[in-house]
């Protein structure tokens, strides 16, 4: 049933919405909070702007709990901002998807017209397409504004051939960002190789400020517990920023605080420290609580003051314009056909460990007591431990997809899927990336202080205490040794596999074989 609903019913009493009067509707979606990017002919006219509350989106998976806390919160913060600014705001509840709250009024009031933004995920978009169908002289749509790349420039250079840095340093030309003359400032594109080092063990990591929530917070966390309390993920310790004007201050924060380091260490992972000097960005950038281009030009500002190194400021920005564009170039030239790409063939299901976090490995714990706790962890988690471990464990990684989805409070399909499909599995066979992301122990032992916390041994290769990742990466490396031996940056591993001793191979089989085999798996999400 579709309803008028309160967004937060102290600011809601007295203002109820009489739509005979009105003719015109703005539905503006969950992760695109800002008006300011809607086309400014279609705001000036002083629409009803339409938020519409889905339990069928909230619960097509199940959802991290902190993860749908952040999304209603914004949403009802945002929607309140503008009722305070003067506009005309109407939410609607709907046990259906978002276009099917937008039919019952529809159908209800017949004068009403209703524009609203290309929506970022695939089947919103379907599905907003299909109202359209219904009401093709009464509901308009708009292109998606809140990016910097043209999809239509790039979308037909989506191939093997085309990787992420020929698009970055496009996009760094487009752009202007850190150039000089159509030249790159310090004339490198890319300071990728200056910012993997391991955290040095004194260092002090700046705190991350957090914010207590309000009452508007409160009540959706409560009603969050009460619909979707058996959802994946725990609701105590709800932190995020809910209001563009908190995302500014974080973004100062990180801006002041955490940039000048984040590019050295961007890649290190210590337990304990979820956030390190990562810039914890992505949740308003991907809700349109924060912009692109502005970030990178508060970062561009730190550089030519002198207040952030270039390896930093280049990191920073290529993850923006360059990673984040790309993948949403990639998302729009692929869907929907990659949604099933399963290059491997694998069909195991997802390890238990990524419900409930119990493992002893302590990289694995680490991760997910992030995961389970804050519904975040920051990118080397996601790719070199998480990722990383589905696919030396032969993990379908269609389910990996969707864990990543419902986990993370920043995940949307537009960006999740190509890093899974795409990036990290190669289950797309090489569109996106060169090659998996696997590896052994010993990464994991260079970039993190995990290692010397973990009942196993990172220097033993095989047996009881052995590293699992250790016997599990080479027993990947044999036997997907075709992708590996038509890759030069990878081929060598094979050759290195194969100057090990009948012996030394016999035990990586048993050892990798036996811990798949044996390790606890979690029903289908794909049933």
């Amino acid at each position: 049933m579709e309803v008028q609903a309160p967004l937060y019913q102290s600011y809601w009493q007295g203002r109820e919405i009489d739509l005979n009067n009105y003719r015109e509707l703005l539905f503006i979606l969950h992760d695109q909070l800002n008006l300011q990017v809607f086309p400014q002919e279609v705001w000036q006219r002083s629409p009803v702007i339409v938020f519409v509350e889905s339990f069928a989106y909230a619960s097509f998976l199940p959802h991290h709990q902190m993860k749908l806390a952040f999304i209603l919160s914004c949403q009802r913060h945002y929607a309140i901002e503008l009722l305070q600014e003067g506009y005309k705001v109407l939410t609607v509840t709907t046990a259906g998807f978002h276009s099917d709250g937008l039919e019952a009024l529809l159908v209800k009031f017949p004068h009403l017209s209703l524009s609203y933004m290309q929506p970022n995920e695939w089947e919103t978009r379907v599905k907003m397409q299909a109202l359209r169908a219904k009401f093709p002289h009464r509901v308009h749509c708009f292109p998606n504004n809140f990016f910097l790349a043209d999809v239509e420039k790039f979308r037909g250079k989506i191939n093997r051939s085309y990787r992420l840095e020929n698009f970055y340093r496009e996009m760094r030309k487009q752009t202007g960002y850190l150039m000089v003359e159509g030249k790159p400032i310090g004339g490198k594109w890319n300071y990728d190789k200056d910012n993997r080092k391991s955290l040095p063990k004194h260092i002090t990591i700046p705190p991350l400020t957090t914010f207590t929530p309000d009452a508007i917070t409160q009540e959706v966390i409560a009603q969050v517990q009460t619909y979707c309390g058996h959802h994946f993920g725990k609701l105590d310790r709800f932190f995020w920023a809910v209001t563009r004007r908190q995302a500014l201050q974080l973004a100062m924060e990180f801006m002041d605080k955490r940039l000048p380091n984040f590019g050295p260490y961007e890649d290190a992972i210590k337990t304990g420290e979820p956030f390190l000097f990562h810039s914890v960005l992505s949740p308003y950038l991907n809700n349109g609580l924060l912009l692109p281009g502005e970030l990178c030009q508060m970062a561009l500002d730190r550089y030519h003051n002198g207040l952030a190194p270039l390896n930093s400021v280049e990191g920073f920005i290529r993850q923006i314009i360059g990673w984040r564009e790309y993948m949403r170039v990639y998302y729009e030239a692929q869907m929907p056909a990659v949604r099933n790409a399963n290059h491997f063939g694998f069909t195991y299901t997802l390890p238990q460990l990524f419900w409930d976090g119990k493992t002893e490995l302590k990289c694995l714990a680490d991760a997910m007591h992030n995961v389970i706790n804050l519904g975040y962890s920051h990118h080397i988690q996601r790719l070199m431990v998480l990722s990383n471990f589905s696919n030396l464990t032969l993990t379908n990684p269609i389910e990996l997809h969707h864990w990543f989805w419902l986990a993370y409070v920043d995940a949307y399909e537009w960006v999740e899927l190509p890093n899974v499909l795409g990036m990290s599995t190669y289950a797309d066979g090489g569109v996106l990336a060169s090659k998996p992301y696997i590896a052994g122990g010993n990464y994991i032992h260079k970039m993190s202080n995990c290692c010397r916390q973990c009942p196993y041994d990172v220097q033993q290769k095989t047996g009881e205490k052995a590293c699992p990742f250790n016997y599990l990466y080479w027993h990947f490396v044999d036997r997907f040794r075709n992708d590996f031996k038509e890759n030069g940056r990878v081929s060598l591993m094979v050759s290195m596999y194969d100057q090990k001793s009948v012996t030394e191979k016999q035990e990586i089989q048993r050892w990798a074989v036996n811990f798949i085999e044996n390790l606890p798996r979690y029903k289908s999400l794909l049933t």
